[in-house]
């Protein structure tokens, strides 16, 4: 972020297109002097002339006249673009030539290379856009999942802002009410119903609180779910990847410890994005290579968020082990989903255990594993009707209003006085409005977020 906030509004520059070759690219301009740098450059007509929301057919030039490329320029307004700015987009060909030439051109008469987000930075600072929805874009040109694009695309359109916006209405009613009684404290007089209020805020304190639960999942669907496959030596963990992935992704063999080092791949269900990892076979060993296979093995475990145990179906006391295992790790781990997979049924039906029955050879509960998985992500969530907090700054936000509207019902119970409740419903409206950006945010809170943007955003 700039240091000198106060030449926001100056015109800047940057390609809005991937780096590198392409059919076409897409030079960004926003600023108070965007169509006047380009008219200088554009000789076929007065494009200061022209209408808003139109585009324009003809040849970009240096300022000695020499052609550069025949362009398309599209001309939006002051108030009327993307920014709140007055912009231009020049649509030329993908030729990295060309586009060093026409950024030449422009430069030579005047403009500075936007920041990373800058052009995000204004619309938000324009008022196009509250702070969350801002962040949305960024979260939007980065989903890689059916889900992940959903949930940007709700808290682009708004939906958790206003959800946000409801919730700090009801606490600026009471408060106002609270801060009411305060002016007329000599006269004791009770504006603000203490039951209402206590209602009130366990009934703010409750959406918030199922606001920040939902981080786990949005945060698991934004970054995908890590999904570690682990198992003695020869349980069938590089066939079940290779079953899940539908292709021969892993090594298999008949030979025990044929995985050394732990393989990671990516596999969509329902819109869900799990990272898969196949693990080195758990077992004693004093073969160096394949002890450090299985250490990693084990640091995988830690790092999931998901947790398949396979057990051979035609191995007893290998079964036995592996329920046993996975009961410690139950234990240990009562944050992740730690699922007992019975492999090889199409090989050993003779003792049925309290699992998942597969065959990764055959295909055999294939399906029924990857419901049990999506299940394990979603939990009681709908995506599709309720809002799900994907961003850790606002997870942040929702578990600093959390305490205050705490301290604020423990207030309401113990009899405290409508200053010291007051100062708790604000500091929770402070930490809502910090979501959204409708407090003054911090500048280097604002640097923070929009330097993770991509150039020409």
């Amino acid at each position: 972020m700039r240091e000198n906030m106060s030449n926001w509004n100056d015109t800047i520059v940057a390609l809005a297109t991937a780096p590198g070759i392409g059919a076409i690219a897409v030079i960004r301009l926003s600023g108070a002097s965007a169509i006047e740098i380009v008219n200088t450059v554009f000789p076929k007509k007065n494009l200061l002339l022209q209408k808003t929301h139109t585009v324009h057919l003809g040849w970009l030039s240096n300022l000695e006249g020499v052609r550069i490329d025949e362009v398309l320029v599209t001309l939006f307004d002051d108030g009327k673009s993307f920014t709140g700015e007055e912009s231009v987009e020049i649509a030329c060909h993908g030729s990295i030539y060309i586009q060093q030439q026409i950024l030449q051109a422009l430069g030579s008469v005047g403009f500075r290379m936007a920041e990373p987000g800058e052009f995000t930075q204004r619309a938000f600072l324009n008022g196009r856009m509250d702070l969350s929805q801002a962040e949305a874009v960024a979260d939007l040109i980065a989903s890689q999942s059916k889900n992940a694009h959903e949930i940007a695309l709700k808290q682009l359109r708004g939906t958790f802002s206003s959800e946000l916006q409801e919730l700090r209405e009801k606490l600026i009613h009471f408060a106002s009410l609270i801060e009411l009684e305060l002016d007329f404290a000599e006269e004791d007089v009770e504006f603000a119903d203490r039951s209402a209020l206590n209602n009130m805020v366990a009934e703010v304190l409750h959406m918030v609180r199922r606001l920040a639960s939902s981080f786990q999942l949005g945060n698991a669907i934004k970054n995908g779910v890590p999904v570690a496959i682990v198992g003695a030596p020869n349980t069938g963990k590089s066939t079940l990847l290779n079953q899940l992935l539908g292709e021969e992704r892993a090594i298999v063999s008949n030979i025990a410890g044929t995985t050394r080092d732990v393989i990671e791949e990516t596999l969509n269900i329902d819109g869900i994005l799990f990272r898969l990892i196949d693990t080195a076979g758990i077992r004693e060993t004093t073969e160096t290579i394949e002890a450090m296979g299985i250490e990693r093995s084990q640091q995988k475990i830690e790092q999931a968020n998901i947790v398949l145990c396979l057990a051979d179906a035609s191995d007893s006391e290998n079964l036995d082990e592996t329920e046993a295992w996975v009961k410690d790790l139950r234990e240990k781990h009562p944050d992740k989903h730690v699922l007992l997979l019975t492999n090889k049924v199409d090989l050993d039906t003779s003792r049925l255990t309290d699992s998942l029955q597969i065959s990764a050879l055959t295909g055999t509960g294939i399906s029924e594993l990857k419901e049990q998985l999506v299940s394990c992500v979603l939990g009681d969530f709908n995506i599709q009707e309720e809002t799900i907090v994907s961003n850790a700054r606002h997870f942040e936000s929702l578990q600093n209003t959390d305490e205050a509207l705490s301290k604020a019902q423990e207030g309401l119970h113990i009899g405290t006085t409508g200053d010291f409740i007051a100062m708790d419903i604000r500091t929770a409206m402070r930490h809502l409005g910090n979501i959204t950006g409708h407090i003054d945010v911090d500048t280097d809170i604002l640097g923070s977020i929009f330097s993770k943007f991509c150039i020409g955003k």
